[in-house]
C-alpha cells in the first residue's frame, strides 16, 4: 500500500541547532518540508508535539532567536526553496508556531544560520556563496525583517556552518564564516560611511578539510573575559581559537606544544591575528587541538556550568564527546565519550551500525544531550549525579527516507511499516497504568535493498519485497513476543511456534534463530564460521528485560526477527504483496515492461509452494493487490490503466479473471480497496490522474457509481472495514500530502460528508 500522505522523520545532512527552555527541538530534511518540536520534559512520551510547514522544499537548518526579554519565541528556519521564514510562538502554547515573514534574496538553498543573545542581527550562509545579514523587528503581534548587509564569498566557497557573537566589553560583533573550505573567516562590525556593516579581519588555517561547524562561547560568565572559537572539520579534529582583548598576546596554550601532538607530523602554527575595532585592538591565536574522533565531526555546542565550559561534538565515527579543560594543567580532554564503542561498531545498518550522529545539542540546564543518528533516532541521555555517569533515556525514532509500506497485524495489535531506508519497524502502544503512547518496538527487517511492500500473514509473522526479486517471510521470536506482552499487552500467538533469540551472520544477509546466552557465557563458533553468529549482536538472558520500550541500540542489534522462507518466482524487483485475510495465500507482483512479467503469483503458506498458473490481465506494472473480506475476489490494479478482478474457483486455492477494465482510469492506478461484505462486491480505485472512482455490480458487470475528484494524484484508498449505520468511510492519501475522509451513503455511494485532516 502505498502511503505517500504519510508524513516521515528524515534526516540526510547534518545539521546544528539551537536550544530554547523547555524544548529539544529538531530540524528535518530529505524528504521533509517540515520543522518538527519535540518537547523533552514530556512525562506522557508523546513524543512530537507540533508539524510546522510552510516551506516548498527540504529544510536545511533550524534554530531558535535567543531571547532576552521577548516572552514570544521566534523561530528562524532556512530551506532548499532559497527562502528564510520567521515562526513566531504563541503565548496560548509553548507548541504553536506561525508564518510571520519570508525572506528571500539568496539565489541558492539556505544552509546555515546563526544569532546571538542580546541582537537583533542574524547571518544566513547558502549555495550561492553568500552570507547575509538581517535585521529582525519584533513589534507588537508584528514580526519582520529586513537585509542590512550582503558578504560575497571566494568563488566555490559555500558555507556551511556560521558563529556569531560580541567581542569582550564591546558592542561590536564578531562573525565566524566556515565552509567548504578547510579556513575560517573572520568578519566584525565596522562602521562604514555611517553604516554598521560587517569587514573581512582574518583568516583562520590548520584544517584539512571542510569546517562543518563553528562555536562562540566567552571564557568568564560576565563576558569580561577572552573569547573562545570552536571549529569542527572534516579532518576529524576539533580546533579552539582564542580571541584576547588587548596589545598584549594571551600566553601560549600549553596544549600546542604538548609532545602527543608530534604524531600529526608537522608542527601546529600559533600565528597571531590581529584586528582593531571600536577603538579596542584584539588578536585571535590557536588555543588548543582537540583530538579523538575518528571520523568527521558534524556539530560542535558549548554548555557552560559556572565557569566550568564543556564542548559536546558529534562524530560520524556514532560517538558523541564531551570535552573539559584540565583545571590543573589547562589541557582539552575528553571526559565523557557516549554512543558506540569500538567493539560494537559495524560497516552496514546490518550489524546495527548508527552510521554516525549528525547533531548533538545541550538542554538549557547542561544536565541532559541529544543527538540524531543516521537512522532517524533521537538519543537522550541525562547525567545522574548519584551514580556519576550518563545514563540514556526515551528519545524518538522513525524512518529516515520514504515509506513505502504500511500493515496491521491480523488483530490490529501493532502496526508495521517499511521503507526506502531498507528497515521494516513495528510500532505498538505502551500501556502503563492511564498513560497511552506509540513507540518503535522492534526493528525486525534491515535489509541490503530498498524495501517496498509489506504484508502481515497473522499476528506472528509477515512478508515483506524489495528491490530484489525474492520475498522474505519473517517469523516473531519469542523474546520480541514476551516484550510486547509486558510493555503492550499484546498476547502471544500460543499455536505458533517462536524462534528464540534472533542475529544476522557475520557474513550473511538472512537473519537467522541463535541460542539466549547468559550474562557470563560466551558464544561458540563452531566450525561453520560463515554462518556463525556476530557476538557483539548475540543478546544476553537480560537484554529484553527492559521496563520503557527498546533503546535505539536495542532495536537496532536484538529486536530482528526469523527470516522463515524466501520465495522465488518473480523476475524483478518486487512491486505489490498482499495476504488472504484467513493467512493461507500470499499473491506477489513485481515492477514489468510487458505482459509476460505483470503477473501476479500466488503461494500457500503451509509449505510455500507457489499454486500456478499464474495470474494474467495487466501488461505494466501491477501496484496494488487486495483480497475481498471473505477471500473469494482478488482485485489488482496497475500503470496500464486497468483493474482486474480474479474469482477464486470452489474448494481450490485457484483464481481465474472474471472481469477487468482496460480503461478504469485515464492515468496509472495506485491504489484500490474493498468495501466490507455487507455493500456487496463493491471496491474504490485512484490514481494519478486526481480521480478516486467507486465501482460496483449492476448485473454481471462493475459499473462506475461515484467520482471523486481530487487536487493531486491520489496513491492511496482504503475503506474502513466496518460500517456505521449504513455509510462507509473512505480514506483517501494524496501526492501532496492531503489525507481525506469522505463518508458515502451505502445505498447509492453518494458523498455524504468529508474530513479533510489537519497536517499539524
Amino acid at each position: 500500500m502505498s502511503i505517500s500522505v504519510l508524513e516521515v522523520i528524515a534526516i540526510q545532512t547534518p545539521l546544528i541547532g539551537t536550544l530554547q527552555p523547555g524544548y529539544l527541538r529538531m530540524a528535518l530534511t530529505e524528504i521533509s518540508h517540515y520543522g518538527y518540536l519535540w518537547y523533552s520534559p514530556d512525562v506522557d512520551q508523546v513524543g512530537l508535539r507540533a508539524l510546522i510547514s510552510g516551506h516548498t522544499d527540504k529544510v536545511n537548518t533550524i534554530r531558535f532567536l535567543p531571547q532576552t526579554s521577548r516572552d514570544i519565541p521566534i523561530l528562524i528556519s532556512g530551506s532548499v526553496d532559497k527562502t528564510i521564514r520567521l515562526w513566531r510562538g504563541s503565548q496560548a502554547s509553548i507548541f504553536e508556531f506561525k508564518n510571520a515573514a519570508i525572506l528571500t534574496g539568496h539565489s541558492g538553498s539556505i544552509n546555515c544560520l546563526a544569532a546571538v543573545a542580546g541582537s537583533t542581527l542574524i547571518a544566513s550562509g547558502a549555495a550561492d556563496a553568500t552570507v547575509k545579514i538581517w535585521q529582525i523587528t519584533v513589534s507588537g503581534n508584528s514580526t519582520s525583517a529586513t537585509l542590512i548587509q550582503t558578504i560575497s564569498l571566494l568563488p566555490r566557497f559555500f558555507p556551511l556552518a556560521l558563529a556569531l557573537s560580541y567581542l569582550q566589553e564591546s558592542a561590536t560583533l564578531i562573525l565566524a564564516v566556515g565552509g567548504t573550505k578547510s579556513f575560517v573567516e573572520i568578519y566584525v562590525t565596522d562602521t562604514v560611511e555611517g553604516s554598521t556593516l560587517f569587514t573581512s579581519r582574518a583568516t583562520l588555517t590548520g584544517h584539512e578539510g571542510w569546517i562543518r561547524s563553528l562555536g562562540f562561547v566567552h571564557e568568564v560568565q560576565d563576558c569580561r573575559g577572552d573569547l573562545l572559537l570552536a571549529s569542527a572539520s572534516q579532518d576529524k579534529y576539533i580546533r579552539l581559537w582564542r580571541v584576547h582583548h588587548g596589545e598584549a598576546l594571551p600566553t601560549s596554550g600549553i596544549v600546542a606544544h604538548h609532545p602527543s601532538l608530534g604524531a600529526l607530523g608537522k608542527p601546529l602554527s600559533n600565528k597571531a591575528h590581529r584586528f582593531d575595532a571600536a577603538d579596542f585592538k584584539y588578536s585571535i591565536t590557536f588555543e588548543a587541538l582537540l583530538l579523538g574522533h575518528e571520523d568527521w565531526i558534524y556539530t560542535i555546542t558549548w554548555s557552560r556550568h559556572g565557569e566550568m565550559l564543556q564542548l559536546l561534538s558529534a562524530s560520524a565515527d556514532n560517538s558523541l564527546a564531551i570535552w573539559e579543560s584540565d583545571p590543573s594543567s589547562g589541557i582539552w580532554i575528553c571526559t565523557t565519550r557516549l554512543g558506540e564503542i569500538s567493539a560494537q561498531k559495524g560497516s552496514t545498518t546490518a550489524t546495527g551500525s548508527s552510521g554516525g550522529f549528525y547533531t548533538g545539542l545541550w538542554s538549557p540546564n547542561g544536565d541532559s544531550v541529544v543527538s540524531l543518528s543516521r537512522t532517524g533516532s533521537w538519543r537522550l541521555w541525562t547525567y545522574n549525579a548519584d551514580q556519576d555517569r550518563w545514563l540514556q533515556g526515551l528519545g524518538l525514532t522513525g524512518h529516515v527516507k520514504h515509506v513505502t509500506g504500511i500493515a496491521w497485524a491480523k488483530g490490529g495489535s501493532y502496526l508495521l511499516s517499511t521503507s526506502s531506508d531498507q528497515t521494516t519497524r513495528l510500532h505498538a502502544e505502551w500501556k502503563r497504568g492511564t498513560n497511552r503512547s506509540w513507540h518503535e518496538f522492534a526493528r525486525p527487517q534491515i535489509h541490503g535493498y530498498d524495501l517496498n511492500c509489506i504484508e502481515s500473514i497473522n499476528d506472528g509473522r509477515f512478508i515483506s519485497g524489495a528491490d530484489e526479486k525474492p520475498l522474505r517471510v519473517f517469523d516473531e521470536p519469542v523474546d520480541v513476543a514476551q516484550m510486547l506482552e509486558r510493555l503492550c499487552g499484546i498476547t502471544r500467538n500460543v499455536g505458533q511456534e517462536m524462534p528464540g533469540v534472533v542475529n544476522i551472520p557475520v557474513l550473511g544477509l538472512s537473519n537467522k534463530a541463535v541460542e539466549i546466552l547468559d550474562d557470563e557465557e560466551s558464544l561458540s563458533v563452531g566450525d561453520d564460521e560463515h554462518n556463525a553468529a556476530d557476538p557483539t549482536t548475540t543478546p544476553g538472558s537480560s537484554t529484553f528485560i527492559v521496563t520503557h520500550p527498546p533503546s535505539e541500540d536495542q532495536l537496532a542489534r536484538h529486536t530482528l526477527w526469523s527470516e522463515r522462507e524466501k520465495l522465488y518466482g518473480h523476475g524483478y524487483e518486487i512491486s505489490s504483496v498482499a495476504a488472504s485475510n484467513d493467512g493461507t495465500l500470499v499473491a506477489t507482483a513485481c515492477k514489468a515492461s510487458s505482459a509476460d512479467h505483470a503477473v501476479i503469483r500466488l503461494y500457500e503458506t503451509q509449505e510455500w509452494r507457489e499454486t500456478k498458473p499464474p495470474l494474467v490481465a495487466h501488461s505494466l506494472t501491477v501496484t496494488c493487490i487486495r483480497f475481498s473480506a471473505d477471500d473469494k475476489m482478488l482485485l489488482s490494479v496497475g500503470r496500464d490503466r486497468q483493474w482486474a478482478i480474479f474469482a477464486r474457483e470452489d474448494g481450490q486455492q485457484n483464481y481465474a479473471l472474471t472481469a477487468s477494465n482496460t480503461k478504469g482510469h485515464t492515468r496509472m492506478i495506485l491504489s484500490a480497496s474493498w468495501t466490507p461484505l455487507a455493500y456487496g462486491r463493491t471496491f474504490a480505485t485512484a490514481g494519478r490522474d486526481k480521480v478516486v472512482k467507486i465501482w460496483a455490480t449492476q448485473g454481471d458487470e462493475f459499473k462506475c457509481k461515484t467520482v471523486i475528484q481530487a487536487p493531486s494524484p491520489v496513491t492511496s484508498v482504503d475503506f474502513l472495514p466496518r460500517s456505521s449505520g449504513n455509510e462507509l468511510i473512505l480514506a483517501v492519501g494524496a501526492e501532496n500530502g492531503d489525507l481525506v475522509l469522505h463518508s458515502i451513503k451505502g445505498s447509492n455511494f453518494e458523498i455524504l460528508r468529508t474530513f479533510t485532516t489537519d497536517r499539524k
